[in-house]
């Protein structure tokens, strides 16, 4: 067995005995390798973000959170490909695109040979004009939405004025290139859209957030005919008013925000 099996193995192996600790030694003789080869490879998985951990003492060993981490997935060739260029194209001002580097990374290291070259020669030819979006507003907004907290905002709107309030996410729109903040405002009281590269600063309040309904928010605005990008469609069901049946790419960037255009 090559080291990168064996590192799957050992995560699925963790897996498997979850929440009961492993022992170096019984990993060592499980895949039949040394104990210092098993101690590189459980420090290799910790480096890499697997969230393997050890406990010591009597009755200690190597865990894994099986709620963080997949079971292994086997992708076609045509599917690695597909997900590896699409990754390879997400702008760094998108939401979320440090997850999307790192999910590129590990599934071009995953492949070999033929399939690998074929991916990376294709993601060599897709190309982005990225937006402006300072990175720590773009984490805040990620960890507001995935913790469902409420957020100050410093927001300039197409004017040029800035303004300071605080806004509950309910989820983001993209359009045309843009992506954008749908939220509560609580100043408004409103249902609002920020464009994210508009967003001067944003912090979290250390509140959590009201539930929004994001297909209520957009209702009565340009954009209430929104859909799901097709790839998440299958995931969740669609709520009232929020259907699969266009693209959300043709809503208008600037007439797609909720009531009266961008605040």
């Amino acid at each position: 067995m090559n080291r990168t099996a064996r590192l799957y193995a050992l995560v699925e192996e963790l897996r498997a005995s979850a929440p009961r600790p492993v022992t170096v030694a019984a990993l060592a003789a499980r895949f039949e390798v040394s104990t210092r080869t098993v101690q590189r490879d459980l420090q290799a998985l910790m480096e890499s973000g697997v969230p393997v951990r050890t406990t010591p003492g009597r009755g200690g060993g190597w865990t894994v959170d099986p709620a963080m981490t997949l079971p292994p997935i086997h992708f076609t060739a045509d599917e690695a490909w597909a997900l590896a260029t699409a990754l390879a194209a997400a702008d760094t001002s998108a939401p979320y695109a440090g997850a999307a580097r790192t999910a590129y990374q590990k599934i071009t290291a995953s492949m070999t040979g033929p399939t690998s070259a074929a991916a990376q020669e294709l993601a060599a030819r897709i190309v982005a004009l990225p937006s402006r979006t300072d990175s720590a507003v773009r984490a805040a907004v990620e960890q507001a939405l995935t913790d469902n907290m409420a957020l100050r905002l410093s927001y300039v709107d197409a004017a040029g004025r800035e303004s300071d309030r605080v806004v509950e996410p309910a989820g983001l729109l993209t359009a045309e290139g843009r992506w954008y903040l749908i939220a509560w405002c609580r100043a408004r009281r409103a249902g609002r859209g920020f464009r994210l590269d508009r967003i001067a600063a944003a912090a979290s309040t250390g509140e959590q957030a009201h539930p929004h309904d994001l297909a209520e928010l957009l209702l009565g605005s340009a954009a209430a005919g929104a859909v799901r990008p097709t790839a998440l469609a299958s995931l969740t069901p669609p709520p009232p008013g929020l259907t699969h049946a266009q693209p959300a790419a043709t809503v208008p960037p600037r007439a797609a925000m909720p009531h009266t255009g961008v605040p």
